[in-house]
């Protein structure tokens, strides 16, 4: 399938798609890219669509400015979004998250990976949108903070589903009970960040658009390993290795990488 190259822009999210990689910017820097309504229900829809698209191998995920960002804007509690919160509490089928999980449990619903680029400030549901990722790699500058304790409400951006895969559960209790702000080398030494650049969006970019040179088939199925095989039995682990292995094998892709390996050139796999 021939690759879909498209940009679009809206008042709160930027989605591109170039050379099998799409890039998903948060779209209000002038309020540090925090969280509205519309900005909630644009990331689900985003998400949504990169997974329909075929052609998207592997995901950026960055925010526009200096932030990525600064967690939920705060006017979203107003008494005339009261109604729209309730609603948004329910799932949103076919997704088990609801409208808010959404923003941060749709990359790792993704079947691809998905790579945030953090700069400035990750305040609560920012780095809640940044533990959905599978890899995230921060600024030297970088603040991160499980912040929700700050407006006296729980962390329910489906943190309970992705955080699981990054951090102890007594460094993230510490993190959320005090709301703490933690720089971007403390983020590394907990795990909550990969590591550090200058340029962690340029970084991000780089790394996706090597993943997007690998096998699709192999990169989806690894990503599906990985989120359903390391927390369950081992039985269930081990036969989920041979079920996915069993279906590549022998496959398009799987043959053209063997292919190109042994004629010493660039593989050319099909979507």
């Amino acid at each position: 399938m021939a690759e879909t190259k498209k940009k679009m822009v809206s008042k709160v999210l930027e989605v591109s798609i170039d050379a099998h990689v799409a890039k998903i910017m948060l779209n209000r820097p002038e309020k540090h890219n925090a969280l509205s309504l519309e900005l909630f229900e644009a990331l689900g829809e985003a998400g949504q669509e990169v997974a329909a698209n075929k052609s998207v191998r592997a995901v950026v995920l960055a925010g526009s400015g200096d932030n990525f960002c600064a967690g939920i804007d705060t006017t979203i509690f107003s008494d005339s979004n009261f109604a729209a919160i309730a609603g948004g509490l329910q799932p949103q089928v076919p997704s088990p998250a609801n409208l808010f999980q959404r923003a941060a449990y749709v990359w790792r619903e993704l079947p691809v990976p998905v790579i945030c680029a953090i700069t400035g400030v990750a305040f609560g549901g920012g780095t809640q949108i940044a533990l959905g990722a599978d890899i995230r790699y921060a600024s030297p500058d970088a603040k991160l903070s499980i912040m929700e304790i700050k407006w006296g409400i729980i962390p329910d951006m489906a943190i309970t589903t992705t955080a699981r895969h990054v951090l102890p559960a007594d460094k993230l209790k510490e993190l959320a009970f005090t709301g703490r702000i933690v720089d971007a080398r403390e983020a590394v030494s907990l795990g909550l960040v990969t590591s550090i650049h200058d340029d962690p969006l340029a970084h991000a970019e780089q790394i996706a658009a090597e993943i997007a040179s690998k096998s699709p088939d192999a990169i989806r199925s690894m990503k599906r390993l990985f989120n359903e095989g390391l927390f369950v039995a081992e039985d269930q682990s081990l036969a989920l290795e041979a079920r996915l292995q069993s279906a590549l094998l022998g496959g398009a892709n799987q043959l053209e990488a063997v292919q190109a390996n042994a004629q010493k050139r660039a593989p050319e796999f099909s979507d």
